[in-house]
Parts: structure tokens; C-alpha cells; sequence
């Protein structure tokens, strides 16, 4: 049998940085814009996430085609998550400025069980009167993009501040899907769901924001169960372009915190309620930092990597501590192993592997520490095998 090759995805434009199986986090663009609206933020978090950028049906690289006339940010919001399914994502965290921010709010609303956290950028709940957008829909209808294009710094930075390149973006954009885009926003009114959101919650204004300023942001953080709300000195309605690097600072914060809570459910799972629950009693303000360090990258990057199951790491795991002679990690690890579903036969097979790449006496003191751990640990019931 032939082997095919899957047809390219048929759907929104997108890129792709940051390790493949590293979580996903998507970013979601303004209206007149395209990916170029992250360039100097998205490489920063590739760092640590696998960063998905997107651009609106008519802008950047996508399709025009995708949305027509009567759009609705439901509409938008289905093409991410369609692009989300083709990625194999599942769950992801995702970000989004203006019109790519409503997205966000309307996945969170409605498809809670995929977002896992999210931030909105200089967005709003409801962006005005539907007239407003309507008669900006049939001004492109009827004009193009040449005059809003001329406009578009006073709109969208603070006085003396641009980025020709999306300015640009904005110009070459599709006037009929930009309108089905306006006509998205003149529809959207999201503020009776708000409350019904669970994702953990940024809202991040600028500060000098005519489009949506920092109220339209505040009326989200006060209705969403606890949300946070950043507002950004110096900056208009595209900060993640004017103020990259306080944007940069705030989204790490809260998807990082992501990483360190996942980290600790993982090293719980592992290491056993007590460990922790010792390793925490006994954190002072000089180790706090270093625990910090152990349960976002140990446990919220390496331990959540699924490229190897937790019995398979647990078997690396144990040679390596053999192989450097740290005894008490050793002990801890055998147990952990136990709840990963090893077998004492097969730690012992492990260390037995160790004695011929390690050297006799590092297998000699680490089965009389496997052997003491392995008589005074009852045998467990099944446990996670990630």
C-alpha cells in the first residue's frame, strides 16, 4: 500500500516556533494586522512554549475565503480552533491583541476545556456601537483600505511611535474580509459570559489606548473569577509592537505560572504528597528560588515532556543518580519509581545495567540503598505511567 502524504492544512495562516512538544500557546492578531504584530515578542516565548501565530482571514497569508459577509468572532474563533485540532492540541493557552483578544474570550467562554490560560491585550467585551463598525464595513466596501491605512498610526501607537511594517499589512489586507471582520466586532457582545470563564485570566492595557482604553480592559478583570489587570505606561493599542518588552515580561509571568503549577502536580504525582509537602515545610527565602527553579523546569518542563513516559524516565533517572553517587536522591527516585510502576525486579535489572557501565562499587552502594528503600516501602497499586 502506497503511503500518502495529508493534504496542507486548508485553513488559517499560521507560524510555528519553539520545541514541538513543548505547551502550546497561540497568539491572536488586531484587525488590520498580521504574525509581524509578534516579532518582538513571540521568539522570547518560543523559549518555552510552542508558539502558534495566526493571521485573520485577508491579512498576512491567509485566505480571504474564509469568512464572507455577517462574519461573527464565533466564526473566528472555530478557525483557531481548527487550526489548534490540525497541531494536535488539545489543550492550549493562548493570547490575543484587539479582535485576536475577543477571540480568546469567546474560546474561553464557550470551549473552557481548551483553553488552559489566557491573556487579552488592549481588547474589550464589546467594542462599541454595531453602527460605528458597520459604517467602517461599508467605507471599505465601498473605498478599500488606502485611507484607514493612512490613519492607522494615530490609531494604533502613541504620537512619533510606528511599525511600517504593519502599516503596510494593513494596506495590502483583503477589503472584503477586513469588512466580514468589522462586522464580527460590530456583533460581538460578550459581557453576560464573562463570569462563566475559568481559565486563569491577564488583561494587559496600554495606557494611552484610544481604541480600547484601560476601562474596556478593567470591566473584564472585574468580571472574570480572578483575573488580573496590567496597564502599560507609554503605550496605545498594539503593545505587544510599541512595548514588547513589558508585554514580554507580563506574559511570561502569567504562563510561566502555568509551568510551576503543572510542575507541582507532576512532582507530587512522582515524588508523593509527603516529599513535598517536607521540601515546602522547609523552603527559607535563600532556597526559595531554587524550589521555584526544581517545579517550572525539572518538573513543568522535563518531567511534562511526553516524548518518554514517566517509567521511562525513571529508569534514566536512576542511572544517573547511580552513576554520580547521589545516594539520597537515589533513594527518594526508587520510590518514585515504585509509583511509576517499576517493578523491584526491574530496578534491580537497572542497577544490575549500572554495574557495567558505572563500576561495581557505585552498583554495590546503590542496591544496599535500593534494597533498604524497596523492604521498608509497601508494594503500590498501579500508578501513573504518563
Amino acid at each position: 500500500m502506497t503511503a500518502t502524504t495529508p493534504p496542507p492544512f486548508a485553513g488559517l495562516h499560521h507560524r510555528v516556533e519553539g520545541p514541538v512538544t513543548a505547551p502550546v500557546l497561540i497568539l491572536g492578531p488586531s484587525l488590520g494586522t498580521s504574525t509581524a504584530l509578534w516579532d518582538a515578542v513571540a521568539p522570547e516565548l518560543s523559549a518555552t512554549h510552542r508558539v502558534v501565530r495566526w493571521d485573520l482571514p485577508g491579512h498576512g497569508g491567509s485566505p480571504a475565503s474564509l469568512i464572507g459577509p455577517g462574519a461573527t468572532v464565533a466564526d473566528l474563533a472555530r478557525l483557531v480552533r481548527d487550526l489548534a485540532d490540525a497541531l494536535g492540541a488539545e489543550r492550549f493557552s493562548y493570547a490575543g491583541v484587539s479582535l485576536g483578544g475577543a477571540v480568546g474570550l469567546h474560546l474561553a467562554a464557550h470551549q473552557p476545556q481548551r483553553v488552559e490560560r489566557l491573556a487579552v491585550l488592549c481588547s474589550s467585551a464589546h467594542f462599541g456601537p454595531a453602527a460605528h463598525w458597520a459604517e467602517r464595513a461599508a467605507t471599505v466596501r465601498r473605498e478599500g483600505l488606502a485611507a484607514l491605512a493612512d490613519t492607522a498610526p494615530a490609531r494604533w501607537f502613541t504620537p512619533g511611535f510606528t511599525v511600517p511594517e504593519l502599516v503596510a499589512d494593513h494596506r495590502e489586507a483583503d477589503p472584503e474580509a477586513y469588512a466580514a471582520c468589522c462586522d464580527a466586532l460590530a456583533a460581538f457582545d460578550l459581557r453576560d459570559r464573562l463570569s462563566s470563564i475559568t481559565a486563569p485570566t491577564l488583561l494587559v492595557a496600554g495606557r494611552e489606548d484610544p481604541a480600547t482604553p484601560p476601562a474596556h480592559l478593567r470591566e473584564i478583570a472585574d468580571a472574570v473569577p480572578g483575573a488580573t489587570l496590567t496597564e502599560i505606561a507609554g503605550a496605545s493599542h498594539l503593545v505587544p509592537a510599541e512595548r514588547p518588552e513589558a508585554v514580554l515580561a507580563a506574559l511570561r509571568g502569567h504562563f510561566t505560572d502555568g509551568g510551576a503549577k503543572r510542575g507541582m502536580e507532576v512532582r507530587r504525582q512522582v515524588l508523593g504528597d509527603a516529599h513535598v509537602d517536607r521540601a515546602q515545610a522547609g523552603q527559607t527565602a535563600f532556597t526559595a528560588p531554587f524550589q521555584d527553579f526544581i517545579a517550572r523546569y525539572a518538573w513543568g518542563e522535563v518531567w511534562t515532556d511526553p516524548t518518554l513516559s514517566r517509567r521511562e524516565r525513571s529508569l534514566v533517572t536512576l542511572t544517573a543518580l547511580v552513576a554520580r553517587g547521589h545516594l539520597d536522591e537515589l533513594a527518594m527516585h526508587v520510590r518514585a519509581a515504585r509509583r511509576n510502576g517499576l517493578t523491584p525486579e526491574e530496578i534491580g535489572a537497572v542497577l544490575l545495567q549500572t554495574a557495567v557501565y558505572c563500576g561495581v562499587p557505585a552498583a554495590n552502594a546503590a542496591f544496599a540503598v535500593a534494597g533498604r528503600v524497596l523492604a521498608e516501602e509497601p508494594a503500590p497499586g498501579p500508578g501513573p505511567t504518563g
